[in-house]
């Protein structure tokens, strides 16, 4: 016979805390504490198994369940001295949820479970308080109506309002026992209104209404939406947990309250909490009382004069002290508690991991490595990754108040405030004159990248986590909510508006990119602090990872930023961003128009020294670490003007009519680019162009190395290769320029030429392309949409459909599709290695930034990952957690 029911209580359980995947974190947790010893109330906790029985099953019980429930219950009575229903003497109990992960607030919650006219006697005899009795009767009524019998709770909220109103009463305290008498009346009148019969008095209806009301909330909106943010199964289920009730609200012998091992906030060791004389526990979180502090300490600090727990019940705040002690040596890990003291016995109702800001998540984990309490592997493992974010960005000072007009997607973190302006130009210009600015687009493309350069943060109203300023925000560093539909740009008048609200060019906006709001006014932020615990904590992970980490800039602030962060080289330099400025686009479009190769040579040699000034700088900073360089990537109408006044420009500088500018543009346009006459494809129709970028990698690394006396490790890389007969032909023209530079000054430099894998084409041939190729780098951002057919920037509004539906359980963009996109990398990885022997290998996509990603290149031997700078540290860390995963597996 299947076990449906744990019992815990009187220092014994059938559980244990490593059960959590059958009987949830909480009833884990009840059953670990009354398993070591500390006072739980008795009760039973209805396994996970059941709710997916449930939901399987046509919202129907395992036929072995009741039975199971009534022996469970038998034992409580035994354990607590009363008796569920009984008159004289009643067992009440609580019925709570349970999950494998913590969903705090999202399913539903029964208290009181158990009162009816003859029971709640029984109360007032055992408490020696008609008022608490039926205080707690009609608080049953009112959560049990709107829980499981779903009246709105406005109805009963209504009728107390209008009893205070006819006694002149102003607070719910002022009300005395007749008269919570007298509202349970009109409590169950209402009911009896609304459904048509009465409200139930049995117990064990009531029981088993409840039982069945939280099962029924694991597929509420709120739960179903909480999962789809934090990642948690529909699967899993929930438990339900039956226990006594304890109350804290039965004379000032009694307190109920909130506790935390450290401070959730700061990380800071010390013992922080709120409790309530007579009160029950949803009066401290509700705001209904104002709560004391726990410790004299937290009283002063938060300058309260309300007396403090250690103060008023110095005994039992000893012993509640110790018990926090215990539980955090015997879990080790910060714990969220819930206690209540009824007629000055002390109980625990509740432990867990606590929630914690990032900041205090770093420091809990470096401090109880360092008191002994967990080991280095340990506190890395202990840190989300993506934690870090927050601690690399200015964040808002969480003091200040904040206007908020808008909200988007966090498609970059960090806080920024700056005055709006519409174009990458004005952007420019006002960033010029020493002005702070926020770029508002509708969208972005790579002309934009000098404004987005010089702003602040970015706003857009189209395009999702991985759209073009969400990729290149993150890059750089800046703040970016994207995709703020509710947003409507006037480029003509420079403006945009929210509902009825208008906010103009010059307007002071802050952004917040690690949650998506936007604020009116300028916020104060805090700056992040990268040493200390932060510094230690990069150490232990460094130490512990075999995954190089490298990143993907093209900027000498990219780069320096990068360096600063831990990277180990550069894994993408994306030489067409280099090409946008100013100075530079002029001749870039001087070469597009050019009539022959001739022209276009001359107008390729005025490139060249700009482009090898780029490269000395890359190399400078990286100091002797490799830098690898992808030569030019996207179609030509990316360089070309589309105003009168550019196109114009061009056609002065080019010596040709207008009219042949206008032509050019409309032939170069591609209906679909991105499988278009780009990359290698170019490099192929104009070798030319490959060659001087060829020619400034290779005159930068011998000035550089000549210059510092180091090794310079140029690594030059072919984009989109689909043949081998592409990479042999681009090879050649590589290496016929670094013969001449090293001819040219008389010195030789080691260097690489490899592609990027970003064709499934490519990847199946991966055996035949390693034998030209000396290192490989999937781009997975352009591999994960030729292998899905799917664009990245116009995929977002049917992703979280497919999400939702269950087609991919994540942004295949922002997580490696493992089944497809993964599979291919994976084919590739080891056809490359059959036909050349230890050819690196790593991916420079944005999922060189991913946790999950970089556990997959660790799973099957990648060398490196190469990510946005500011993703460095988070790389690094995930790096680490790849790896010990890997030991604790098996799989190392």
């Amino acid at each position: 016979m299947s076990k449906w029911v744990y019992t815990f209580g009187d220092g014994k359980a059938e559980g244990r805390a490593d059960m959590k995947n059958l009987l949830g974190g909480k009833g884990a947790n009840l059953a670990e504490m009354s398993n070591i010893g500390i006072p739980v109330p008795a009760g039973f906790t209805i396994t996970t198994e059941v709710c997916t029985y449930y939901y399987a099953n046509g919202n129907q019980y395992p036929a072995e369940l009741m039975d199971q429930v009534r022996t469970a219950l038998i034992d409580v009575e035994g354990i607590m001295g009363a008796k569920f229903g009984d008159a004289g003497n009643p067992l009440l109990v609580s019925v709570r949820s349970g999950a494998r992960a913590s969903m705090p607030g999202m399913m539903d919650t029964v208290l009181n479970l158990g009162l009816n006219d003859q029971t709640v006697e029984g109360l007032i005899a055992q408490s020696g308080d008609a008022r608490f009795a039926y205080d707690s009767y009609r608080r049953f009524i009112q959560m049990y109506s709107d829980v499981v019998l779903e009246i709105d709770h406005h109805h009963f909220e209504d009728l107390l309002e209008d009893l205070k109103a006819d006694r002149g009463y102003n607070l719910d305290t002022e009300l005395g026992a007749d008269d919570w008498k007298e509202l349970v009346g009109k409590y169950k009148a209402k009911v009896a209104e609304q459904l048509g019969r009465p409200f139930p008095e049995d117990p064990t209806e009531q029981m088993w209404g409840a039982v069945g009301a939280v099962f029924g909330s694991w597929m509420n909106q709120r739960a179903i939406t909480y999962r789809r943010l934090h990642d948690i199964p529909e699967s899993w289920g929930t438990a339900v947990n039956v226990q006594a009730m304890v109350f804290g609200n039965m004379g000032d012998d009694c307190a109920t309250g909130v506790a935390f091992t450290r401070d959730p906030s700061t990380g800071e060791n010390t013992f922080y909490g709120e409790y309530l004389v007579n009160a029950q526990g949803e009066d401290v979180v509700a705001g209904i009382r104002t709560p004391q502090h726990l410790t004299i300490e937290g009283k002063t600090r938060n300058e309260s004069d309300l007396p403090a727990m250690e103060e008023v019940m110095p005994g039992l705040f000893a012993e509640l002290d110790a018990i926090r002690h215990r539980l955090e040596a015997h879990y080790k890990d910060m714990q969220d508690m819930e206690f209540t003291i009824q007629g000055g016995k002390l109980w625990m109702l509740q432990t867990r991991n606590g929630k914690r800001t990032s900041a205090a998540s770093l420091k809990i984990a470096v401090d109880m490595a360092n008191e002994g309490l967990i080991d280095k592997k340990e506190a890395i493992m202990r840190i989300d990754p993506m934690q870090l974010d927050q601690l690399l960005h200015p964040t808002l000072d969480p003091k200040a108040p904040r206007d908020v007009i808008a909200s988007g997607l966090p498609a970059s973190p960090g806080a920024a405030s700056g005055k709006v302006v519409f174009s990458a130009e004005d952007a420019e210009d006002w960033a010029k004159r020493g002005e702070k600015v926020i770029l508002a687009r509708i969208e972005t493309s790579p002309e934009d990248i000098g404004g987005m350069h010089v702003a602040q943060g970015i706003i857009t109203t189209r395009g999702g986590m991985t759209s073009h300023a969400a990729v290149v925000a993150r890059g750089m560093g800046r703040p970016c909510v994207a995709g703020a539909g509710m947003i409507r740009i006037n480029y003509a008048e420079k403006l945009f508006t929210i509902g009825g609200l208008t906010i103009k060019e010059g307007d002071v906006v802050t952004l917040d990119g690690s949650t998506g709001q936007i604020m009116r006014g300028e916020v104060p932020t805090i700056q992040p602090e990268l040493t200390g615990d932060f510094a230690a904590l990069m150490e232990w992970a460094d130490a512990g990872r075999r995954l190089k980490v490298r990143t993907n800039a093209e900027t000498p602030l990219d780069a320096q930023t990068a360096r600063k962060f831990g990277a180990e080289g550069i894994g993408l330099c994306r030489t067409e961003h280099m090409f946008f400025d100013p100075l530079r686009i002029i001749h870039m479009r001087q070469m597009i128009v050019a009539q022959d190769e001739a022209g276009r040579r001359a107008a390729l040699e005025k490139l060249l020294p700009y482009q090898r000034q780029d490269f000395i700088d890359l190399f400078s900073i990286m100091q002797g670490l490799p830098v690898t360089i992808r030569l030019l990537d996207p179609p030509l109408h990316e360089f070309l003007p589309h105003t009168q006044d550019e196109m114009q420009e061009v056609a002065n500088a080019a010596g040709v009519e207008l009219k042949t500018i206008r032509t050019l543009v409309a032939t170069l346009s591609e209906s679909n680019p991105m499988l278009g006459h780009r990359g290698c494809r170019l490099g192929i129709s104009y070798p030319e162009i490959y060659e001087m970028q060829a020619l400034a990698i290779f005159q930068a690394a011998v000035q550089v190395s000549q210059a510092s006396g180091q090794t310079v490790v140029p690594e030059v890389m072919i984009p989109l290769i689909g043949t081998r007969k592409e990479l042999d032909l681009l090879k050649a023209v590589v290496d016929k320029a670094a013969a001449q530079v090293f001819a040219e000054t008389g010195t030789t430099l080691s260097y690489a030429v490899g592609t990027m894998i970003e064709l499934p084409r490519a990847a199946l041939r991966a055996a035949e392309i390693a034998e030209s190729a000396e290192f490989f780098s999937f781009g997975t951002n352009d591999l994960t949409q030729t292998t899905l057919g799917m664009s990245r920037d116009d995929s977002g509004p049917f992703l979280e459909t497919y999400r939702l539906r269950g087609i991919y359980e994540k942004d295949p963009f922002a997580t490696i599709d493992r089944d497809g996109v993964g599979e291919l990398v994976k084919i590739a990885a080891e056809r490359g290695r059959s036909t050349r022997a230890g050819i690196k290998m790593g991916i420079c996509g944005e999922h060189g930034g991913d946790p999950a990603s970089i556990a997959f290149c660790e799973e099957i031997g990648l060398d490196c990952v190469s990510c946005s700078p500011y993703r460095v540290p988070i790389a690094r860390l995930a790096a680490a957690q790849a790896a010990i995963g890997g030991e604790i597996n098996g799989t190392k």
